[in-house]
Formats: structure tokens, sequence, C-alpha cells
């Protein structure tokens, strides 16, 4: 068997069973004696519950409970003084009401509809008190967050751009966008006797839910099993254990029964978290020959009044271009809004749309290509942390895309380019997000008829995390990949990450290939050959001689210190062609192009799909994306699937995703980066810039609509 497997476009292990409908999910699990969940809102935006009528929905055909304020037993870790308290939104456990939206109480019944009727009876009095919800008019509120990391940066001169000779000082804003995973999130809960408790959620990290809900009710992690095999998509949604994941697990303590809690997509929209609506203010200074003399980038965002929420949307500003001074400030504003959550590409997706599109608008105050331009600027070790990369392709990234895109017919002049009716643009747009590892346990057992079962607790919300397991065990071992199962989503595993932060890959892997050379060092040894002999070893043989009926080892696997000696990033660069219709100010992306510095690519196929998908986010982000609130009433006037777009089908255009597929000799034994979110980020900027140079028209506010287009002078 060849060991150069790395980069083989190998299908999806689990593929067959998603399209075929053989994938159980969390919400299919046939659970003897299931009971439904069916959450109440409340219909105020900030206030008291006063009381609650519960008696005709406990009436009601099929009700077996109704958990209110007023009656809901006391979870451990939601009171003061708890040993793990929870953070954030504790349902039930007081009268206060946040938010327009806020479960104020929850239904058991027998069925979904019969729940769903009963919780319609549940009658709330309320104590309103004054709210806000107007971002702009309390953008003046907004403070510096409690975590010390967020506070100003200064490196040089703050504000030096305003004393350099060409400027350019600009406002950027992104609207609220919500996660719409085509899985709704869906918990089932089920209590065996009064210490241990099983759950299938929709979940990025069954480690994390596993400690959330230990430690929320007082239990052993050991007598907690999550499972989350299955996941029909997340981006960011599913990061952290979410009120109704509590309780769920309240209510089937409470019932004795399973039960069975499914959000709808309304809940979706205030329940789970989406990318704050974000003000950023860039200013940029460069001289007459291009090279940037300060930089200084300002954000605030929203959040709620009863959980911050941060995220880094001003610090790529901090690095990706050479810079002698550059400062950054961020703020939030408290809102009686539910509280945001990481969204792929998190911060970094907003703070680059903002930099990476006052550098094109540089770029034509300086008559200079926006290529030339960041070339000029390019940085060759990190100017944030003085340290060199771990690895860095980025002009390699500038040279594959213009070419692939045809940069060679981009115009100088905006608005000259037509093709009949249409006017054609290009733009291009950058991306860095932090290549990480976390410590990593990963399980293998080699079974006498030379099958491999390897199991390490993570999770795959898309990207094709089992394949690429297998691929990187198939590599190591020096096997066929059909003789290799990897197993995730289940918290009795070894213990792995949350998916979230591009990391899975890095660690994951890394975990994976070290029990592979773990159980090939063992085999050696009982082969009677030196652990590092390569000689080629008939696995089966082995065991059967020995009598075994199983080898099994556990490694764990985890960085030294290269962090703190190398600055280590992903970067990508996108490039659009866009054709736009200067009657109806329609907007067609002709053409994407997607270019990344993510290490050694470990599949490509899936690589690929993960790098398209990514850039349909970023489409959606640019184009389409807008939660549009209404401040009298503090509620979502289009929180549903017909009303919010996403992109579909017809707006996605022709997406290449080219690879420059360098390993990285410092982060991991593979050599691979994260491509989770550098997929997304810059995508918005590269589309916001071809409108540009096809227009003229520069738009600042997202999503670029076709009124935007028909009213900008």
């Amino acid at each position: 068997m060849k060991h150069d497997m790395i980069g083989d476009p190998l299908n999806r292990v689990d593929g067959r069973l998603k399209v075929t409908g053989g994938a159980t999910y969390s919400g299919e699990y046939k659970i003897p004696g299931l009971t439904y969940g069916v959450l109440v809102p409340a219909t105020i935006t900030s206030g008291t519950l006063v009381s609650m009528d519960t008696k005709a929905a406990e009436r009601a055909p099929g009700v077996l409970a109704v958990i209110t304020p007023f009656n809901a037993p006391k979870v451990p870790g939601f009171q003061p003084g708890a040993a793990k308290p929870v953070k954030g939104l504790k349902l039930f456990n007081d009268d206060q009401v946040h938010f327009n939206g806020q479960p104020i109480a929850l239904v058991v019944a027998e069925t979904f509809e019969r729940a769903t009727y009963a919780a319609s009876l549940v009658k709330a009095t309320y104590k309103a008190a004054p709210f806000e919800t107007d971002f702009h008019k309390n953008f003046d509120k907004g403070v510096v967050p409690n975590e010390g990391k967020y506070k100003d940066y200064v490196r040089g001169e703050a504000d030096a751009y305003k004393n350099a000779p060409v400027i350019v000082e600009q406002d950027y804003m992104l609207p609220s966008e919500m996660h719409n995973p085509m899985e709704l999130h869906v918990t089932i809960a089920f209590w065996d006797g009064d210490d241990k408790v099983t759950l299938y959620t929709k979940s990025q990290g069954v480690i994390g839910s596993q400690r959330a809900i230990a430690g929320a009710f007082g239990l052993d992690p050991a007598n907690v099993q999550i499972n989350s095999r299955f996941v029909g998509g997340a981006f960011g949604s599913s990061l952290r254990t979410w009120p109704h994941e509590f309780a769920a697990v309240q209510a089937a303590k409470l019932v004795k029964r399973p039960v069975k809690l499914t959000l709808t997509r309304e809940q979706m929209f205030t329940l789970v978290g989406y990318r704050p609506l974000t003000i950023q203010k860039i200013g940029l200074g460069a001289a007459a020959d291009g090279k940037l003399v300060g930089i200084t980038h300002e954000s605030h965002s929203q959040t709620a009044v009863y959980e911050e929420f941060t995220e880094n949307a001003v610090n790529v500003s901090r690095f990706l271009y050479a810079s002698p001074n550059a400062n950054t400030r961020y703020k939030v504003v408290p809102l009686n809004v539910g509280v945001p959550a990481p969204m792929r590409g998190p911060g970094e997706a907003t703070g680059s749309f903002a930099l990476e599109s006052a550098l094109d608008e540089l770029s034509y105050k300086l008559k200079l290509d926006p290529i030339e331009l960041r070339l000029r600027n390019y940085t060759y070790t990190d100017p944030e942390r003085n340290l060199p990369w771990s690895s860095k392709f980025l002009k390699e990234c500038y040279q594959q895309g213009s070419e692939r895109i045809g940069w060679d017919k981009r115009p100088a002049e905006p608005g000259t380019l037509r093709d009949g009716e249409w006017m054609v643009g290009y733009g291009i747009g950058c991306g860095a997000f932090g290549a990480y590892r976390s410590k990593t346990s990963a399980k293998i057992k080699l079974l006498p008829d030379g099958t491999v079962n390897i199991q390490s607790a993570t999770s795959d919300i898309g990207p094709g995390t089992a394949t690429s397991m297998t691929l990187i065990a198939a590599d190591t071992l020096g096997i066929p990949a059909d003789k290799i199962t990897f197993e995730l989503g289940n918290s009795s595993f070894p213990v792995a990450p949350t998916q979230g932060g591009s990391q899975t890959c890095s660690s994951v892997g890394s975990a994976v290939h070290d029990v592979c050379v773990a159980l090939k060092q063992k085999l050696n040894s009982l082969a009677g050959l030196p652990t590092d002999s390569t000689a080629a070893i008939d696995y089966s043989s082995i065991l059967q001689k020995l009598n075994l009926p199983v080898l099994e080892l556990t490694q764990d696997s985890q960085a030294g210190d290269e962090a703190k000696n190398y600055s280590m990033y992903s970067f990508s660069a996108h490039f659009a062609q866009v054709y736009v219709h200067p009657l109806t100010g329609v907007v067609k992306v002709k053409k994407l192009v997607a270019v990344v510095d993510g290490g050694k690519i470990v599949n490509r196929k899936t690589a690929s799909s993960q790098m398209i998908g990514g850039a349909v986010g970023g489409l959606g982000m640019v184009l389409t994306e807008e939660a549009v609130f209404d401040d009298r009433y503090g509620r979502y006037v289009n929180g549903n699937f017909a009303d919010y777009h996403v992109p579909v089908n017809a707006d996605v255009p022709d997406i290449e995703a080219i690879f420059i597929d360098k390993p990285d000799p410092i982060i991991n034994p593979v050599g691979s980066k994260g491509l989770g979110e550098i997929s997304l980020i810059g995508v918005a900027a590269a589309v916001a810039n071809a409108v540009y140079n096809a227009t003229g028209k520069r738009i600042r506010e997202l999503p670029i609509t076709p009124d935007k287009i028909l009213t900008t002078t």
C-alpha cells in the first residue's frame, strides 16, 4: 500500500448514509416513551413576569407538564454560588424578561401537535419595562468588554494615518446575519435514575456539552452521555450548550420520561446566536508610493443585556499588512436582544470586509492596482507579535487567483467595462484566521481481520471530518482506506476539542496520526523488530500468531511550544467577477475564485467542497442576508426562511477553489492548517470591490441590494 495518500480525493465515508437517509440525526432517534416539549415565548421585550395562567394548557389532551419560573425545579448550576455556574440565560430560574421571544414556559405532552396546541393556551401577565433594541440610537453607549484582551491596542502612534499624504476614512456596516442550517436545533434527553442522563443533541462539541450539563445539574461528567454523530449544518450555532438543551434535561427529570425539544425556525433567530450588527470605522494613511503609514480600526457591535458577546473584529488589521503605526478599538452595545454567537469566520469575516474595502478605496486614490498595493505592504513576519510566520504563501494566492479570474481584463477606471447591457467589474478580498492545534486523544483498535477502528470525541458539522481522519490513518498505516472506520460524536470516546475555529483537522488529525504511529511501533515490537522499523508488516498475521483478539491503544497528542515561537495563520485571497445591471440594480457574481494557503490539503475533494460552501456563505453576507428588526416591538420582521434570504442555487456562480498545498512545517505532523473560516473571510469585500469596479459606486452597508445600487451616487 502506498503511503502518499494525503491529498487524495477520497469520497465521503458517510456520504451514502447521508444521501440515502441512513444517517440518524439527533432528532430522529426512536426512544421508548418519548414525549415532546414546546417552548412558550415572551411577548414583551423587557420587564418581569407577574403571573402565569397554565390551567387551560395543563387540562389540554396529552399534556404531562407545564414548566414555568413559578414551579420549575431549581437547577444547581443556575444558583448563586454554584461550583460551576452556567453563563448566560437561565430559563425558568427567575421572573426577568430580557428580550422578546425569550422562553417563559415549556409544555411537555405526548405528541408534538398536542404540545404545540397547549403552548398556545399559556397566558402570562407582565410588568413591562422600557427597552432598547435600536443599535444606532444606542451607539454611543458602547463599552469596552470586560475581558482584558479587548482593551485598546496601539503599535507606534495612534491615529497616525491622519498625518499621511493619502488618507481613506470610512464607516462600514454589517447587519445581523442569522444561522440558518438545514437541521433545526433539537435535543432528546432522558434520565437513568437521579444521577445519569443521556442526550442526543445538535452539538459541535460533545465534550463541551457533557461538561456543561454535568456542571449545571451537579453530575459526574462520566454520568452524562452526549451523542451527536451527524450534524446538519451549524456554522457556529452549536458551539455552546444553549438554554433549550438545559431545559430538555430539566423537563425529562420532571416528567421521568424522555423529552424531545425542537426549536422552530423563528426561535432559531433568537435562541442560538447570530453574527452581530456591527459598524466599523477604518482609517488608512499611505505615502505616495503606497506604503502604509498608519491603520486605525474601530468597531461597535451589539450584544445582549444579560450576557456579553465579543469577537475579534479588529484584530486582522493589526497584522495582515505592514504598517509602523496601527491601533484598534473595540466596543459592544448591550441591547434587549438574544445574545450573538460565533458565526463562520467570527470577527475576522466582519473585520476583513471593512479593512479590505478600505484598502481597495485607497488603491483608487493612489491610482495603484489593488494587488500591487497589497504586495507593497506585504508582511514577512507578524508585526503584531514580532514573530516569524510558521508558513505564509499569500503572494502565491495573489498570483494564482489573479490568473484564474482574468485580472488582466480588470479596468483601472471604474464603470468602463461592459458586456451588452451589463457593467462588468473585478475585485479582490483577503483574509487570515489563526491556525490552531488543541490537545486531543484518539483510540485505535486493530482486529484480527486487519481492519482498524479509530475513535475520538470530535464532531462533524459538514466538512467531512471522518473522511479526512480515515485518509490520515490510511496514509500513516499504509493500509487501504476501506479497512478503516473512524467514529466520532460520542462523549464516551477519547477527548477532542469542539469543532470550531478551524482546528479539527490539525488537532484530531494529529491525534489520529500519532495513535497510528504508536500502533505501528507496538506491532514492530511484537514482531521482534525495532520500533522505528519501516519493514512491511502483515498486521492481521501478527494478531493471529499471538492469539490476540484485538490490539488497542489510546494516545494523547498536543503541540509543544510552537505557538510561542511562531505566528500561525491560514491565509486566503478571494477574487470576484461581477455583472451589474444599471437599470435594475441587479448584481450577479459570474465567477468566484478562492485561493487558500491552508497548509497541506488532506482531502482535495472535501476541501474543495468546504471552500465552495464557505464562499456561498460569503455571497449571502454580501448580497442577500439581513435580519430586519422592528424596534417598536423588539421583534424580527423576517424571522423565517421565506423572508430572510439565504443564497439558493440560482445565486451561486462558478466557484473555483485553488490550494497552494504547501505543508506548514511547524504546526502539526501532517502540515495542515484550517480551511473552515478563511473559506468565507474576504468574500464579501471581493464582491463589494468588484461592484465598485463595475459601477463606480461604493456600497459600504451590506447587503448590496438593487436599491442601494440605484440610489448610491
